[in-house]
């Protein structure tokens, strides 16, 4: 299904947490680490994960089926690979890797985001750290619609946003925490609709490698990166295997 621009601007809310380890800012360390994720009930899945210069490589099993993703945050394209079929997708990227070193000019968060456009409002400072406000704008079933977003300037990522539909998020730093013998900052989001109960969620992240190492959702779900071990990865993860055809990606538009 078509997504609505406000599907849009809540996924660009709750991205940090919903796909930071499969999507991080790739920095100048490299590593290799395995994948961990539990369910409510402790089912719990694996994989890995690679990460070398500008690119990312995660293996993971859905349905008994391996797929491998490989993201480049240069060129903004990212693999799906399917080792069953030696067959693989090509997905280009659009604003995707949009973090802002400090001291630098804010990104628009509306980058990607064909129709939506965005006002910068100035600096503000939310719990203590320095933030760029911004207004999004955009049509939607014949009327218009806003919300405002509060982008950290060192992290890159939203420390708050009110959406057109009523729903706040809050990201805060608790103060930082050791996992697994790595000095990380723990996050915590707030997220807020009309008479509903708050709900929160937890991020560990780590500063040296860019990413998040742990995560903690409501009802109990936990994704975390276990056995990290730095170093340069061969440049042939990254690569398409010999003998791989390419699939064709499905429409945007298709119901």
């Amino acid at each position: 299904m078509h997504r609505s621009k406000v599907a849009i601007v809540v996924v660009a809310t709750v991205g940090i947490f919903s796909g930071s380890l499969a999507q991080a800012q790739v920095g100048g360390t490299g590593f290799s680490a395995e994948i961990v994720q539990t369910g409510p009930e402790g089912q719990e899945s694996t994989g890995k994960m690679f990460v070398g210069k500008d690119r990312i490589r995660t293996d993971m099993t859905q349905n008994e089926q391996k797929i491998i993703h490989i993201v480049d945050n240069k060129t903004q394209t990212e693999w799906l690979l399917y080792p069953s079929q030696r067959s693989y997708m090509v997905i280009q990227r659009e604003g995707a890797g949009r973090k802002t070193p400090t001291g630098s000019t804010p990104k628009s968060p509306c980058e990607g985001m064909p129709g939506v456009t965005c006002q910068n409002l100035g600096k503000e400072r939310l719990s203590g750290r320095q933030t760029t406000k911004w207004q999004m704008t955009f049509e939607h079933e014949g009327q218009t619609m806003t919300g405002t977003q509060w982008i950290d300037d060192e992290r890159g990522i939203p420390l708050r946003q009110v959406m057109p539909n009523g729903q706040s998020t809050e990201l805060r730093l608790l103060g930082m925490e050791n996992i697994g013998g790595r000095t990380v900052e723990k996050w915590e989001m707030t997220s807020m609709r009309g008479d509903e109960a708050p709900q929160r969620a937890y991020q560990w992240y780590d500063p040296k490698l860019q990413l998040a190492v742990r995560e903690e959702f409501p009802g109990g779900y936990l994704r975390e990166l276990r056995n990290i071990r730095e170093g340069e990865q061969p440049g042939a993860l990254f690569a398409i295997p010999v003998g791989y055809s390419q699939m064709s990606a499905p429409s945007n538009d298709a119901q």
